[in-house]
């Protein structure tokens, strides 16, 4: 007996489904025997997914939800369809972020980093990384991820820092990494660089002033404003535009610095846009990028007036020691006591905020290493437009990433944080050379000096993620799995981080391995709240994923999020669409417990799909040949949301309301062959519609497919279904679409009359040829058993009966005598006094609509809700007319 049979044995199907005995059982299962492990197919194909790793900051939250579960129903899909499927699990060190949660820590307990030092600190960091990487793993494990433990990877592991040293190493040797004064943005908080893309840029309330600087001769003065006044003190000039006749006469003559009384000169740039403003800019070299570059153009002095923590500095004067915003109030004030400062104006601008800290950015001038992107970023493009690029899905998303590496900018890669791959340069004491090594040197490169220390920076994040496709996989070591598993076969990843890693990974892949790192990139939206909100723990409306597994389970989660998701659309969150959800696992478990009751002795070798099929037998193979074809279609169209539709429809509808309703003529009926046929074809289709669920709810699936006859191990190992010709049958659907619409319009008729589905009725059918006679007759059971019939006489020769509700179907007509059906006088009656209502109801609307004042002083909106009103209550009226003229005769 197997394991799997021994799990079975213990739990017999129960009345109702318990998701958390279920998970806890199969994933142990799934685990212990190592099911998810890449590498037991070696002449299979194989399929790659790396997990984007999420940051060992805190808990997954319902973005990763929905990406993971993407991703797991892709490569659950796979390994069904016998791919040797890798699915990579691993977490990434975030730098900033987990560098100022631990500092967070200590600070709360009365210290700092400065005060452990970096050994010390560094420790603390791995005993939170441990802590939070463990906590992740639960999380996977809880929502059913089928990842290979095996080769999990964390962004600061030993070889994933030798792939990082050789990148480095390699572009810096190509010239491509160098080192240089530069504006970059700063974050006074974290105290470290960031590179343009961890920059947020929001809408802040702030200020222009207007300040006056006046010349050293007395002769004139010129007007400058600013929305950082307490940047003016590192001003080394004034800036107009060469051909501006207003200050041609000023060129080359020196202004006065407010407050420090320092000489700046006037100079010519044509940077300078004369229309804007006073046509007269203020440079700060080391507060501004492009005061920067126009100081090099001229030859002006850097002046930086704080420190990394947003603090004035010596250069600021009088202001030294204080913050920075603390000092713009205070020049502020300074400058309106001497007179310069003319005019204050409100003024909504862009400020630019950390990423990871919500501190406001600052442009710095600091000595930082960068990469040289364009020689990068030229292969790139050339890939792209040269179609061996990768395949963006949505396509639209291709134009987003050319628009950016197209326009990209050098990177700066350097961080000022203990937390993170430390920069490969050791800077020499003697002769100021800088040495980078791929190991450790023991002596300048230059001199020889052992008075060498290594560059105290460490890497941006982006920079080790960059290469997360390859180096998870052994590069630079010509490893079996990179050469087995790489590239990669998808990429799922949100659409909000595409410059930050998509791009990167892009470019560096073909530097270093020339090959594209995944054949398709798979874009999502954000998962927001049900209003459309961007989920955040300021407005309290985020959601955790384990929140949900606890009240409704794992696969309700998972199919809920999934199937809610449209490539490169965001998506809101609603409880009702998991409520949903976790009814459709309880409809399956339902119908499931229904057909093992009556498949009980059946045993895998007594299906036999070749005995005489019923017309419902028939049609429902036909519709599983039709899904499994439209859902294998639309998952490798990444269509998960349209998939989610048709298994719901094809499993809800078809299987559950009308087959399994069906399949009871035959299971409770006295031939046994044909009851023998109704097995067969019940656990079969069943045994596949398991399998085709299973990527979505692997939970139920594997539960249920457990007692199913079948010759497997597990239902992640079982073969993903294929359309089978033999199953093709138009014609069974044509009988039973015709069966299906009598059924449903004669239940429509008793509902409108008020009449029971336990009372039997009479059920005359007039066919519309001897075809439609034929398969009528030969299906009359049917009707017999769900019409609920007391005499069914089907005859295309028939006359219309008198004094009958009527309806006409598709190559029929029914009628159903009214004698016994209801109490004519009495319905009559009732009827009578619904169309008085009703009457009264047109009349006081058409009144109204017919008032001049009413309508000139209504809402619009108002006046359209009265006139839909009427046309419902004018609709229901000649409905209540005809039904009258009917029962009259």
């Amino acid at each position: 007996m197997t394991e799997a049979n021994q799990i079975k044995d213990q739990l017999q199907m129960p009345t109702t489904y318990d998701p958390k005995e279920a998970e806890r059982k199969w994933y142990d299962y799934w685990m212990k025997n190592e099911f998810f492990k890449a590498g037991n197919r070696p002449d299979a194909e194989t399929y790659t997914i790396v997990i984007p790793p999420p940051n060992v900051t805190g808990m997954l939250h319902i973005g990763h939800a929905l990406d993971f579960t993407l991703q797991d129903i892709l490569t659950r899909t796979k390994r069904m369809q016998g791919y040797d499927t890798l699915w990579l699990p691993g977490s990434d060190h975030a730098g900033i972020a987990t560098q100022t949660k631990v500092e967070q820590k200590l600070r709360e307990q009365g210290q700092s980093r400065y005060d452990l030092g970096r050994e010390k600190f560094l420790e603390k960091v791995w005993e939170w990384k441990e802590q939070y990487a463990n906590t992740i793993r639960e999380q996977w494990s809880k929502m059913g991820f089928s990842l290979d433990y095996s080769r999990e990877r964390f962004t600061l592991d030993e070889g994933l820092s030798q792939a990082v040293r050789e990148v480095f190493v390699s572009l810096y040797e190509k010239g491509l990494i160098y080192r240089g004064n530069y504006i970059i943005n700063w974050d006074p908080a974290a105290r470290t660089a960031l590179s343009d893309i961890e920059v947020e840029y929001k809408e802040v309330q702030g200020a222009l002033y207007h300040l006056e600087y006046k010349t050293t001769d007395g002769t004139g003065s010129i007007v400058v404003a600013t929305t950082r006044p307490e940047t003016m003190l590192g001003d080394t000039a004034v800036a107009v535009h060469p051909s501006d006749e207003r200050y041609k006469h000023l060129i080359g003559k020196m202004l006065l610095l407010p407050i420090v009384n320092r000489e700046i000169p006037v100079i010519a740039d044509e940077y300078v846009e004369k229309e804007f403003g006073s046509g007269a800019v203020k440079i700060t070299p080391a507060h501004d990028p492009n005061d920067f570059e126009v100081g090099k153009r001229h030859d002006l002095p850097q002046i930086l007036v704080m420190d990394e923590s947003g603090t004035m500095n010596a250069n600021a004067g009088p202001y030294q020691g204080m913050d920075r915003f603390d000092c713009r109030k205070q020049i502020v004030a300074d400058l309106k006591e001497q007179g310069v400062l003319l005019k204050i104006e409100e003024h909504v601008h862009q400020v630019g905020h950390s990423e990871r800290s919500g501190a406001v950015v600052e442009p710095y001038l600091s000595t930082q290493w960068f990469v040289k992107m364009q020689p990068l970023a030229e292969k790139a493009i050339d890939a792209q437009k040269s179609g061996n690029g990768v395949n963006f899905v949505p396509d639209r998303f291709e134009k987003i990433y050319l628009q950016w590496i197209e326009n990209v900018r050098d990177w700066c890669i350097s961080r000022q944080l203990w937390w993170g791959h430390r920069i490969p340069a050791w800077h020499c004491a003697d002769c100021g050379n800088v040495t980078v090594e791929r190991h450790d040197p023991s002596a300048c490169s230059h001199c020889q000096s052992s008075n060498i220390q290594q560059d105290n920076d460490v890497l941006d994040t982006w920079f080790s993620s960059a290469l997360w496709p390859f180096s998870t996989l052994g590069w630079p070591n010509e490893t079996e799995d990179l050469k087995r598993f790489y590239p990669t076969s998808v990429l799922v990843t949100g659409y909000d981080i595409i410059y930050f890693w998509v791009a990167r990974m892009i470019f560096t892949a073909l530097e270093f391995t020339e090959q594209i790192p995944f054949k398709d990139v798979l874009m999502h939206g954000l998962v927001r709240d049900s209003e459309g909100r961007k989920m955040s723990k300021s407005l309290g409306n985020g959601v955790d994923p384990l929140e949900i597994i606890e009240k409704y389970g794992a696969d309700a989660m998972r199919y809920m999020i999934s199937t809610s998701s449209t490539p490169g659309q965001d998506l809101r969150f609603r409880w009702e669409r998991v409520e949903q959800a976790r009814n459709f696992a309880n409809k399956i478990w339902n119908a499931s417990r229904f057909a093992l009751m009556n498949l009980e002795g059946v045993t895998y070798q007594d299906i036999d799909l070749s005995g005489n099929l019923g017309t419902a037998d028939r049609w429902i193979l036909h519709r599983l040949n039709e899904t499994v074809r439209d859902v294998t279609r639309l998952i490798d169209s990444y269509e998960f949301g349209e998939t989610g539709r048709l298994l719901y429809n094809f499993i809800w509808d078809d299987l559950c309301d009308w087959y399994i309703e069906f399949s009871k003529l035959s299971l409770y009926g006295a031939d046994a062959a044909a009851k023998k046929t109704t097995q067969s074809v019940l656990a079969y289709v069943l045994d596949q519609t398991q399998r085709l669920i299973h990527p979505f709810m692997p939970f139920i699936s594997e539960e249920i497919w457990q007692h199913l006859p079948h010759d497997g191990e597990t239902i992640t190992l079982a073969a993903w279904p294929q359309v089978n010709p033999a199953f093709e049958s138009p014609d069974a659907v044509r009988e039973m679409e015709l069966l299906m619409e009598a059924i449903r319009s004669v239940r429509n008729i008793r509902a409108e009359v008020n009449v029971p589905m336990s009372k039997k009725v009479e059920l005359l059918v007039k066919p519309a040829s001897a075809e439609y006679q034929a398969i009528l007759r030969r299906n009359e059971e049917y009707l017999r058993r769900f019409c609920n019939t007391s005499m069914l006489q089907i005859d295309a020769d028939m006359g219309a009966p008198e004094k009958a509700m009527t309806a006409v179907i598709t190559g029929a007509e029914l009628y159903l005598p009214l004698a016994g059906l209801i109490d004519i006088a009495q319905e009559l009656a009732r009827l009578d006094k619904e169309l008085q209502t009703l009457h009264g109801e047109v009349e006081r609307i058409e009144k109204k609509l017919s008032n001049e004042g009413f309508v000139a002083k209504a809402p619009a909106k108002v006046i359209e809700e009265e006139k839909s009103k009427l046309t419902d209550y004018a609709d229901k009226r000649d409905k209540v007319i005809a039904r009258l003229a009917e029962l009259k005769g």
